[in-house]
């Protein structure tokens, strides 16, 4: 074992020797493992950085959420004049299903509808999203509260005036003073506020409007004043189904169940769509798979260059010390010894240059997550991955010289080399 490690050592400092010697030929030789290691690991640092930003930002929706609407998420087969003549849902189907399916963890109705203007005393927050609601939003969207609470059952049955505010609006309301009980306007109307949530900031990916800039209220003050068929107001069912239930059998039972409750017969199409969160998280999923595929594809071709670049070095290498290799087999090295030697300097050679990317990578990770509002990571995985590549690169790179060195005959190197 002693002697492998004496063996890593001179093999280290034959490699830093080469560095030193012909600084030029070993740099441009390591620039090719310098880029690919350093163009793989900034595309999957990226690429792993998009990632956990999307998943942060619809982790507040579980991925197998239902949306029941007149609309589809997707394409669909049927015609667009045929969907603009479905019924809305309807608060009375809300409740049905809140009564008739099974498996259900939470139920919430909701209306989509347009951006209004909220008034505080002298001060106005413009081109705020409204979103009138069921008291169950709060278990189908896990929101945070830096103050006060979400409005509960009987708050929201009896459609009492009360808001809960973004953070983004409670800032331009009343900055730093303490919104909670205090009273806005909205409406026309005044709305005593309740609670207001944690700062969630920019996101990626927004599944409806982004809380900061929302406005919650309880659906049925709205409906009281509007009414059920105001053309402002969109409505959909959000359910949220328990966690050992299959999706599929829900979305069966919510359409059966649905179909009853409309009176529909069979042979006649729904006259809604059951769309699945899932299935937009899995188009996310699938264009993150694609995008670490080309970074693979790109840096590969960035790694096969580093790899002959290596590689011939390592046969230059093999050339100016042809005489040495011939001492040292005839003082009794064996052929494993001289292998060994050249794989190892080929591998510190590579190892790095794969350091040197993995630097860079880090310190554009650091500039752009200061200068964007945007966390780039560079995990352990990522650094390790980015090592392993580049021993592996070595170890391919430096297999050939290593065995034309071992196989060189004792007297004829020594000769060659006078």
């Amino acid at each position: 074992m002693l002697v492998y490690f004496r063996l890593l050592k001179e093999s280290f400092g034959f490699a830093m020797n080469a560095l030193r010697n012909n600084k030029l030929r070993t740099l441009l030789s390591l620039l090719g493992v310098t880029i690919g290691i350093f163009s793989i690991i900034a595309v999957l640092a990226a690429v792993d950085s998009l990632d956990k930003k999307i998943k942060a930002d619809i982790s507040g929706l579980d991925n197998k959420s239902i949306f029941l609407f007149k609309y589809c998420f997707g394409p669909s087969d049927v015609e667009d004049w045929k969907i603009d003549q479905f019924p809305d849902v309807s608060f009375d189907e809300y409740n049905y299903i809140k009564d008739n399916v099974n498996g259900v963890e939470a139920v919430c109705y909701q209306f989509f509808t347009n951006r209004e203007s909220v008034k505080y005393d002298d001060k106005t927050a413009s081109s705020v999203s409204i979103k009138p609601c069921t008291y169950e939003f709060i278990d189908i969207e896990k929101l945070e509260f830096t103050q006060g609470r979400f409005f509960n059952e009987q708050e929201s049955n009896s459609g009492k005036n009360c808001v809960i505010l973004g953070h983004e609006v409670a800032q331009s309301l009343f900055e730093d003073s303490d919104p909670i009980d205090k009273e806005i306007r909205l409406y026309g109307q005044k709305f005593i506020v309740f609670g207001v949530l944690k700062k969630v900031g920019e996101r990626m990916v927004n599944f409806g409007s982004n809380p900061d800039n929302t406005v919650y209220v309880p659906i049925n003050k709205v409906r009281s004043m509007f009414g059920d068929n105001n053309d402002l107001f969109t409505p959909i069912i959000i359910i949220r189904p328990e966690a050992n239930v299959e999706l599929e059998n829900i979305k069966g039972e919510l359409t059966q169940k649905l179909r009853i409750k409309r009176g529909l017969k069979s042979g006649e199409i729904d006259t809604f769509f059951v769309n699945v969160l899932k299935g937009a998280t899995d188009q996310i999923d699938a264009i993150i798979t694609q995008m670490n595929i080309m970074g693979w594809i790109i840096a590969g071709f960035s790694l096969l260059v580093g790899g002959f670049g290596i590689a011939n070095i390592m046969f230059v290498s093999v050339k100016e010390r042809t005489n040495l290799i011939g001492i040292q087999k005839s003082l009794g090295a064996k052929n494993k010894f001289i292998l060994f030697q050249f794989l190892f300097e080929a591998v510190i050679l590579c190892v790095i240059g794969g350091a040197i990317g993995l630097f860079l990578v880090w310190i554009i990770a650091l500039i752009l997550t200061n200068a964007l509002d945007f966390e780039f990571v560079l995990s352990l995985k990522n650094m390790a991955l980015g090592t392993s590549l580049a021993i592996v690169i070595g170890l391919i790179s430096g297999i050939l010289p290593a065995i034309s060195a071992s196989k060189l005959d004792p007297v004829e190197a020594i000769r060659s080399g006078m």
